[in-house]
Protein backbone atom coordinates (compact mmCIF):
# COMPACT_ATOMS: atom_id res chain seq x y z
CA UNK A 1 0.00 0.00 0.00
CA UNK A 2 3.16 2.03 0.84
CA UNK A 3 4.36 1.78 -2.48
CA UNK A 4 0.82 3.68 -3.80
CA UNK A 5 -0.92 -0.53 -4.68
CA UNK A 6 -4.29 -0.53 -5.07
CA UNK A 7 -6.35 -2.82 -2.46
CA UNK A 8 -6.58 -5.16 -5.80
CA UNK A 9 -3.61 -4.71 -7.13
CA UNK A 10 -2.25 -5.61 -3.53
CA UNK A 11 -4.90 -9.04 -3.58
CA UNK A 12 -2.49 -9.33 -6.83
CA UNK A 13 0.49 -9.36 -5.68
CA UNK A 14 -0.20 -11.81 -2.97
CA UNK A 15 -2.60 -13.96 -4.29
CA UNK A 16 -5.62 -13.24 -2.14
CA UNK A 17 -9.00 -11.54 -2.56
CA UNK A 18 -9.74 -7.89 -2.32
CA UNK A 19 -12.13 -8.39 0.47
CA UNK A 20 -9.06 -10.22 2.55
CA UNK A 21 -6.90 -7.57 1.84
CA UNK A 22 -9.59 -4.91 3.16
CA UNK A 23 -10.21 -7.34 6.12
CA UNK A 24 -6.76 -7.36 7.22
CA UNK A 25 -6.05 -3.89 6.69
CA UNK A 26 -9.19 -3.20 8.94
CA UNK A 27 -8.36 -5.88 11.66
CA UNK A 28 -4.24 -4.05 11.71
CA UNK A 29 -5.58 -0.05 11.58
CA UNK A 30 -7.94 -1.15 14.48
CA UNK A 31 -5.14 -3.18 16.71
CA UNK A 32 -2.69 0.01 16.24
CA UNK A 33 -5.17 2.47 16.67
CA UNK A 34 -5.05 4.41 13.51
CA UNK A 35 -8.09 5.72 11.63
CA UNK A 36 -6.97 6.47 8.09
CA UNK A 37 -5.05 4.85 5.43
CA UNK A 38 -2.45 7.32 5.45
CA UNK A 39 -2.27 7.02 9.21
CA UNK A 40 -1.29 3.71 8.82
CA UNK A 41 1.00 3.94 6.09
CA UNK A 42 2.84 6.59 8.09
CA UNK A 43 2.86 4.11 10.68
CA UNK A 44 4.13 1.37 8.70
CA UNK A 45 7.09 3.67 7.22
CA UNK A 46 7.89 5.01 10.76
CA UNK A 47 8.47 1.39 11.98
CA UNK A 48 10.46 0.23 8.71
CA UNK A 49 7.99 -2.23 7.31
Amino acid sequence: MAEGCTYAGTARRLGISVHTVDGYLRRIRAKTGVHTQAELIRLALTLGL
